[in-house]
């Protein structure tokens, strides 16, 4: 039952995110990415991949070809962190089920340990 309420809204957001991704050309996205923008990159990497919604399979690819472009792996490790972890989009849904408060909680601290662990990975690679 619980399934059945949230696919709807999921399913909607899932429309919304793939319909902008779909007008938003990959080499505007490797530009402001790209290897040489370091915090900024990182910044906007995290930014990006809160807002989006893309299921793995597809954001795999992503990142590969982020990584051909000149992407730096800090930003392309801090992208999929936040791709993966942080919901700005999915916010409202889970605001319902959990609570604001939790919502928030999780969402945050997921946001710090993606740009932690985008700056450890730059620092190591």
């Amino acid at each position: 039952m619980m399934f059945k309420n949230i696919a709807l809204p999921f399913i909607n957001i899932l429309i919304l995110i793939s319909v902008a991704l779909y007008f938003l050309p990959p080499h505007i996205i490797v530009q402001y990415l790209g290897g040489k923008t370091g915090f900024m990159g990182i910044t906007i990497a995290a930014l990006v991949g809160s807002i989006t919604l893309i299921p793995g399979f597809i954001s795999y690819p992503i990142a590969a070809t982020l990584v051909r472009a000149g992407a730096s792996y800090a930003v392309v490790a801090t992208f999929m962190t936040t791709l993966m972890m942080v919901g700005v989009m999915t916010f409202p849904l889970e605001a319902r089920y959990f609570g604001k408060r939790v919502a928030f909680i999780r969402n945050a601290l997921n946001f710090i340990a993606a740009v932690v662990l985008g700056i450890v990975v730059g620092w190591i690679l």
